[in-house]
């Protein structure tokens, strides 16, 4: 019997009935799931193409933006700039350091003795166009008992390198000799230098009529809000706003600011030659009464 299988190799084919049905049954799962390949490129194609064509909400012409370009996003966001980027007044108007014929100055102090005497602790001086021309930390005759740093803005370590006073007394006083000096209460910083200077050079801000309030005298800040628009000495002092804000109180006031000082220069000159006249009278008199 068994010889008689191997002999007959139809016994072991398939059925043919069989080979087509399972072809029948293979092949629509292949096409389903070509089919659903071939639908989700095609919605992934045209939903690329949807956001491609797709206009600006901020943009009545869509060709005018790409994606990419900076103009686009600054046009999406007008008033997206913080109020810090507001350009600051006191800034200088050019890199010019020369020294200039006009110059500001301010001076920080710092306590000596029993604390309630001032001394220079550091000096400031700009030029017309507000640009530093000289700062200096200043290490006192004295010692510093007091640093007074939540005005003044020093600490110790600011000192420890600091120039001695005379050698910065010496720098200041070339480089404002024979030059209208301005700044706010003069007298405090020439008096902590130890220096003079000629009262027809000097603009101080706080002795400056339109700027004084009925008679009595303004802080620097409030100038400097009020006149310029600007906020300074907001807890510690910087000199360099300070001698800045003062500079550009006198630019912007500059005309009638000098000829105000020329008007009283006459008038000094008049009153000085009326005394001259009257004197040579009163010897007269005096050697008549005598004779």
């Amino acid at each position: 019997m068994s010889s008689e299988r191997k002999k007959n190799p139809k016994h072991f084919q398939l059925n043919p009935n069989w080979a087509q049905l399972q072809q029948v049954l293979f092949f629509p799962k292949i096409l389903f799931f070509l089919s659903d390949f071939l639908l989700i490129v095609s919605l992934i194609h045209l939903q690329k193409l949807k956001s491609f064509a797709k206009p600006s909400r901020h943009s009545k012409n869509p060709q005018s933006e790409t994606p990419n370009s900076i103009l686009g996003k600054r046009k999406e966001r007008p008033n997206s700039e913080p109020d810090d980027a507001k350009p600051n007044p006191l800034m200088p108007t050019n890199d010019d350091s020369s020294v200039t014929d006009v110059l500001a100055m301010d001076c920080e102090m710092v306590g000596v003795g029993q604390g309630n005497k001032s001394a220079l602790g550091r000096v400031t001086v700009v030029n017309k166009w507000r640009n530093v021309i000289y700062d200096e930390f200043v290490r006192p005759v004295e010692h510093v008992v007091d640093f007074r740093t939540r005005i003044s803005g020093i600490r110790p370590r600011d000192l420890r390198k600091a120039k001695d006073f005379r050698v910065v007394q010496k720098k200041v006083a070339e480089l404002i000799k024979g030059r209208i000096l301005v700044g706010h209460a003069l007298h405090n910083d020439l008096k902590a230098l130890l220096l003079m200077h000629p009262k027809k050079d000097l603009r101080d801000t706080s002795e400056y009529q339109p700027f004084l309030k009925e008679g009595r005298r303004k802080a620097l800040r409030h100038l400097a809000a009020e006149v310029l628009g600007v906020e300074i000495q907001n807890g510690e002092h910087c000199p360099v706003d300070d001698a800045r804000a003062a500079m550009l109180l006198y630019s912007k006031n500059r005309k009638e600011w000098e000829r105000s000082v020329k008007d009283q220069l006459r008038l000094k000159e008049k009153q000085k030659k009326r005394k001259q006249r009257k004197k040579p009278k009163a010897d007269i008199n005096h050697s008549l009464i005598a004779s």
